[in-house]
């Protein structure tokens, strides 16, 4: 008895008039805007500048869409450049096809030309950034579900995803949801990323390569439910080689790294903290002269009062005197007119 599935959507595009609006770029805009915001918040609380980190995305986004895309098309070359296919097809990115360790490595390069250009150590700028990764790869696998792709075997299960679409050798049914189980590790990779950090202050690269280690760990097990066309050495997809490698390179990174450089950086983007100590001193300046000009105020307002009090008594009753009959004068003067 099927008690319930996950359907695909009936197409992954709609259209606003001539222009085509795509699930699957929505899913890795949304993606990208969540990891840059996250990494802001990040890297100011390490010390560095508001707008960093979206300055340095302005070079590593680019690069890494391009290295995830050279990945694919290098890694399945026979569904662009085959008898019967369409080579022009590789450019079409729109309709799916990124490699995450291609747009990661590529991405890495444009990352350290941005930092590069600001003077800013790149393992710091890996740093702040990586949870925020994940959570970007978290929401762009959303999009291979608007393109009915990337699924795995068969399966009755309650939170099965129903294939409909039978194009590019797709058969419809039912089958794991292997974009869900590697969202939802994504997720998981982002909060372990951020409590190690906190807990253990990881510092230069480290809390990056944790992030590789930890994707690269449930990749290998979401990789080896997928039944779409892939390559394969020793019977293993090609894609688990590249996660099992990966993920022993992150490991090594993170013993040697904590040995020869424990701790984190104290300094993470020059000049930030001097800007931070002028405004620091501004602010300072600004209180010292308003409690300079309360404290004026209060003193003439006591001089005036100890004026008052030091009056002579009959100098007081003199003047009160004057101004009774000053009052009464005005009196006898209304009254005279009014007659």
């Amino acid at each position: 008895m099927e008690l319930a599935y996950i359907p695909s959507p009936s197409r992954g595009v709609i259209h606003l008039g001539p222009i085509p609006l795509r699930g699957y770029a929505f899913c890795i805009i949304i993606g990208v805007f969540v990891a840059v915001w996250l990494g802001n918040k990040r890297w100011l609380a390490r010390g560095g500048r508001a707008g960093t980190v979206a300055d340095i995305s302005v070079w590593a986004v680019p690069f890494g869409l391009v290295g995830g895309r050279l990945y694919h098309v290098i890694t399945d070359y026979e569904l662009y450049f085959s008898e019967g296919r369409n080579w022009v097809d590789a450019f079409k990115i729109w309709e799916g096809g990124l490699g995450i360790w291609g747009a990661i490595a590529l991405g890495a390069v444009g990352a350290w030309i941005g930092c590069r250009r600001r003077g800013i150590p790149l393992p710091a700028y890996a740093d702040a950034i990586a949870p925020g990764i994940a959570l970007a790869q978290a929401i762009g696998r959303w999009g291979n579900w608007f393109n009915q792709e990337l699924y795995g075997k068969e399966t009755d299960l309650p939170w099965a995803v129903r294939i409909t679409s039978s194009l590019d050798g797709r058969v419809p049914g039912d089958y794991h949801p292997t974009f869900l189980y590697e969202s939802l590790w994504c997720v998981g990779v982002a909060l372990l990323v951020i409590w190690a950090d906190r807990r253990f202050q990881l510092g230069h690269g480290r809390a990056f390569a944790l992030y590789v280690a930890a994707y690269c760990a449930g990749r290998f097990w979401i990789e080896y439910l997928r039944v779409d066309d892939a390559h394969h050495i020793l019977g293993l997809r090609l894609n688990n080689w590249t996660a099992l490698i990966v993920f022993v390179l992150a490991v090594v990174y993170l013993v040697l790294s904590a040995k020869k450089r424990p701790g984190r950086e104290t300094v993470v983007e020059p000049g930030a903290d001097d800007s931070a100590t002028d405004g620091a001193e501004a602010e300072a300046d600004a209180e010292a002269d308003k409690s300079t000009e309360t404290a004026a105020e209060d003193a003439k307002a006591e001089d005036d009062k100890g004026k008052a009090e030091d009056k002579d008594p009959a100098e007081s009753e003199s003047e009160s005197g004057a101004e009774s009959t000053s009052q009464s004068a005005s009196a006898s003067e209304s009254a005279g007119k009014k007659s």
